[in-house]
């Protein structure tokens, strides 16, 4: 069940604090946010610190990209990964993970320790924290200070789709939930407008009053990034990685991210194919997600089998070399029925890591995230994509790259992880978890 090294967690712990979340090896940006809060929880008083996620069978069944097990990044020793048995017999497929989810959260909350219980994703995480410590306030002394950070999905596959199909009870019951946490925070301000605009069009419908609570209880608590991998980079550590992936510095156009459509990564193989970058930078695809296959098949299409490369192994410790040795990284997200960036913590990975510059579109948290240090384009716009594509990579002076690296990586800063850990706990109040 345990996934770490929990040696250092004391038989009698003072303070606990539990990370519900989809957690390594999913490729996830959250994934990685979890162990930032985690690791920065060690340092700030907590003696026990847990991550509570799926079994990994879960995990595969339900289509996600995965890292390779064998690459993943160890946590420090005081960190402990559960993933829960399924209760039950095969009969109630879903509920069974569920079920083990919530006990094993009723029996972290029962105890008596002192335990702030943050979920992210509202479905189902904020739902089992919430029922598990209703049910361990009826058997235990629970002392539990619960924190709900809603994600963009949470919205967009969730409140959104069931406001706009009519579902009126699964919305009000993912927004209740969200409300009955003690403290609700959201990845950006954009994320935390879409909320509220959902749960107005709710409140029009069916006469709630979701919004006005949403809009009042709502902070913005954004992703937490560990910076020390991308600013730690050597130029050995990059000639390195690059070497063993038969790369140059400066010899691609990165992308690295979740190889799906809302990605925009269709776009940018269209606008490559016509560039004149094409003729001096290889074009590198990182990553996993379900259009891999679309992927490779439009590469081929385009003639481009020799310039592209398309790796779905990479691991943690590489992404940062891969990143600052990149001539310029893209980006061309863009707003789907199902998918909005609603962030973009690999936007603020590579601002962090140097390199060329980034190239992106002002879709959703996007902006938040970049500031005014990337260059935007329109989405769906390959045309002027390889317009912006080729500035940079054929046109750029060395002190316009030198500049745009320092002025990234300044903006990219306040997103580290204990910086972002310190602002959430203002907010939580740590002392009334031990009230």
């Amino acid at each position: 069940m345990n996934f770490a090294d929990n040696t250092l967690v004391p038989s009698t712990p003072s303070r606990r604090m539990v990370i519900v979340v989809r957690a390594d090896p999913v490729i996830c940006g959250h994934s990685g946010e979890a162990r930032c809060l985690a690791e920065v929880a060690l340092t700030r008083g907590f003696d026990d610190v847990r991550i509570v996620t799926w079994p990994l069978d879960a995990l595969e069944a339900a289509g996600l990209p995965l890292k390779p097990l064998d690459h993943l990044l160890p946590y420090s020793p005081g960190i402990t990964v559960e993933r829960p048995d399924p209760v039950g017999d095969y009969r109630v497929p879903d509920g069974r993970y569920l079920s083990g989810l919530i006990g094993r959260l009723v029996e972290l909350f029962s105890d008596g320790v002192p335990t702030v219980a943050m979920s992210l994703y509202l479905s189902p995480h904020a739902i089992a924290v919430q029922e598990a410590v209703q049910v361990a306030r009826r058997i235990g002394p629970a002392r539990v200070t619960t924190v709900a950070e809603a994600v963009g999905s949470d919205i967009t596959n969730v409140v959104r789709e069931c406001v706009t199909t009519g579902r009126f009870g699964a919305a009000a019951h993912i927004l209740s939930v969200y409300l009955e946490a003690d403290h609700c925070v959201a990845v950006s301000e954009y994320t935390k407008d879409l909320i509220v605009a959902s749960a107005a069009t709710l409140d029009d419908m069916h006469g709630t009053t979701f919004a006005q609570q949403c809009q009042e209880r709502i902070a913005i608590s954004y992703p937490a990034v560990d910076s020390w991998p991308y600013l730690s980079l050597t130029e050995d550590r990059i000639a390195e990685t690059l070497t063993q992936r038969g790369l140059s510095r400066d010899g691609y156009v990165l992308f690295l991210s979740r190889i799906a459509s809302a990605k925009g990564i269709d776009d940018l193989i269209d606008a490559y194919a016509k560039s004149r970058s094409a003729e001096r930078v290889q074009l590198v695809l990182a990553g996993r997600g379900p259009y891999e296959e679309a992927v490779v098949a439009r590469v081929a299409a385009a003639g481009l089998g020799e310039r592209v490369r398309v790796l779905t192994d990479v691991d943690d410790a590489e992404k940062p070399a891969l990143m600052a040795g990149s001539a310029a990284f893209v980006l061309p997200t863009r707003e789907q029925p199902e998918f909005v960036e609603t962030f973009g913590i690999a936007l603020v990975e590579k601002a962090l890591a140097g390199g060329g510059p980034i190239i992106t579109c002002a879709t959703g948290g996007v902006p938040e995230a970049v500031g005014d240090t990337a260059l935007l384009v329109p989405q769906h716009d390959p045309a002027t994509l390889q317009i912006v594509l080729d500035e940079v990579i054929c046109d750029w002076t060395r002190e316009q790259r030198a500049e745009a690296e320092q002025r990234a990586r300044a903006h990219a800063l306040q997103f580290d992880r204990v910086a972002v850990f310190d602002r959430l706990f203002q907010l939580v109040e740590p002392q009334a978890a031990v009230a």
